[in-house]
Order: structure tokens, then C-alpha cells, then sequence
């Protein structure tokens, strides 16, 4: 349970590999107070790196788990097999596919592989471990969702989309878990360097894996909510979400 001081003693990560939940776990590592972290993940080379790097973060326990995206049948019994072995404090959900827009819009089976991989396997994780929450009677889930959820762009109409989806799932949720002693975050950031975006152009107030984790760590306890990353990046959205069509479409974003 995450103690009077704030400090996570548990977390289940899906996506093991991403930056952004390495850091997060690094970070909640900080406190002294992390024994286990359940590492979901593909079975691929870079997985392991990220174990030894964990343990080597004082984390007494950590288990590593096979986990795909795409294999939605299995999702359930996972998340049943993470909190079997024990209570876990936080749920983070932190995987996701960054498309090439012009591949994905000239080939729909392409572009239905992303939503699978980015919205229906969301669906299929975080409902069951919403549940094992409730049941539990406390923790925290948190959603990477994207700037990009707020409003539909050319440049990224398929990631928006699924990303909107993601957002709109995981705050209602949050919602409807109000009482339950479960809270639901939902992760707003803009451009973050990281693999996934290596190649591409930062965009303006873009950020590190880091920052993104301290965000996270901040909002633990403070119940259901959005966060954005940068902060600043709220305010720039609004102003784009308001922006009229006719000249949002011309803007180079």
C-alpha cells in the first residue's frame, strides 16, 4: 500500500522497456520504500537491461512476465497473476506504436494493427486491473495518453484517434472509481525524446523520459486527474482547441 508518506511499495509496469516507465520506476525507487515491481514485457533483448537496472535500484523483487499487445486473450489472467502474487500499489499502462501517417493511411490492416496496439489492448488491461483494484480497496493506475488525445491533426490522425480513445476510457473510469479508494491519472505529455520519436522533429516545450516521471510521482496521491507535461502545455492545447478549423488546418503542426 503506499504508506502515509506517499512512498509506492509495488507497481505492475506494462511495457517494460518503455523509457518513460523506467524512469517512473526509478523514481519511485527514490524513496527507499519500492520491494517489488512486476515487469511486463515483450521477450526481447533490451528487457533484461531493464531488470538488471531496476535491481540494481535497491527493488527487492522483480518479476518479469511476457506480455503483447496484441495478445488480448492472455491480458486478463495476466493482471490476475500481478496481483496475486500481492497487493500493487500502481498500476502503469506505458506502451504504445508511433506510425508512419502516410504508411498507416495507405494501408488499413497497418492501420488497424495501431489501434489494436494502442487503444483495444488499453481496453483489455485496464479494465481488469480497475477491477483487481476495487477488490483490493486501493491504488493508483496510470494511463499515458498524449497531447495529441485533444484534438484531431493531419500530421497524426490515426495516433490521435486511438490516443483520444485511450483518454476518453481512462477518465471516465477514473470517475466512476470515485469513492472506491482507486484513482485513475491520465499522463498528457507533448513530444518526449525517447526512441519511439528519434528521427522526428521536437516540438516545441518537448521533454525527457524524466520529466514525465516526476509528473507522474507528484500525482500519485492526489486522486483521479489529467496531467499534462509540461504544465504550460494545458494552456497551449486550450488554445488550440479553440482554434478555428479553417486556420488549424494550416498551421504547421
Amino acid at each position: 500500500m503506499i504508506d502515509a508518506c506517499g512512498e509506492v511499495q509495488s507497481v505492475l509496469v506494462l511495457g517494460a522497456t518503455s523509457e518513460i516507465a523506467g524512469a517512473t520506476v526509478a523514481r519511485l525507487a527514490r524513496g527507499g520504500r519500492l520491494e517489488r515491481v512486476v515487469l511486463a514485457g515483450r521477450p526481447v533483448a533490451g528487457r533484461e537491461v531493464v531488470v538488471e537496472r531496476i535491481r540494481g535500484l535497491g527493488v527487492r523483487t522483480v518479476e518479469v512476465v511476457d506480455f503483447d499487445a496484441r495478445d488480448r486473450s492472455r491480458h486478463p489472467s495476466l493482471i490476475a497473476g500481478a496481483f496475486d502474487g500481492g497487493e500493487v500499489d500502481v498500476v502503469l499502462l506505458s506502451w504504445g506504436a508511433l506510425p508512419d501517417e502516410s504508411v498507416v493511411r495507405a494501408d488499413p490492416l497497418a492501420a488497424a494493427d495501431v489501434v489494436d496496439v494502442n487503444y483495444t489492448a488499453v481496453v483489455t488491461t485496464l479494465l481488469p486491473a480497475a477491477e483487481r483494484m476495487r477488490a483490493q480497496g486501493h491504488g493508483v493506475i496510470v494511463v499515458l495518453s498524449s497531447a495529441a488525445a485533444t484534438r484531431g491533426r493531419a500530421s497524426n490522425a490515426l495516433y490521435g484517434s486511438t490516443k483520444a480513445g485511450v483518454d476518453a476510457l481512462a477518465s471516465g473510469l477514473g470517475d466512476a472509481l470515485h469513492g472506491t479508494g482507486v484513482s485513475v491519472v491520465v499522463v498528457r505529455p507533448g513530444f518526449v525524446r525517447t526512441r519511439m520519436t528519434a528521427g522526428r522533429q521536437p516540438a516545441p516545450l518537448a521533454v525527457g523520459p524524466e520529466e514525465v516521471a516526476e509528473a507522474i510521482a507528484t500525482n500519485l496521491d492526489r486522486g483521479s486527474r489529467t496531467v499534462w507535461v509540461p504544465a504550460s502545455l494545458r494552456y497551449v492545447m486550450a488554445a488550440l482547441a479553440a482554434t478555428p478549423r479553417a486556420i488549424f488546418r494550416r498551421l504547421p503542426i
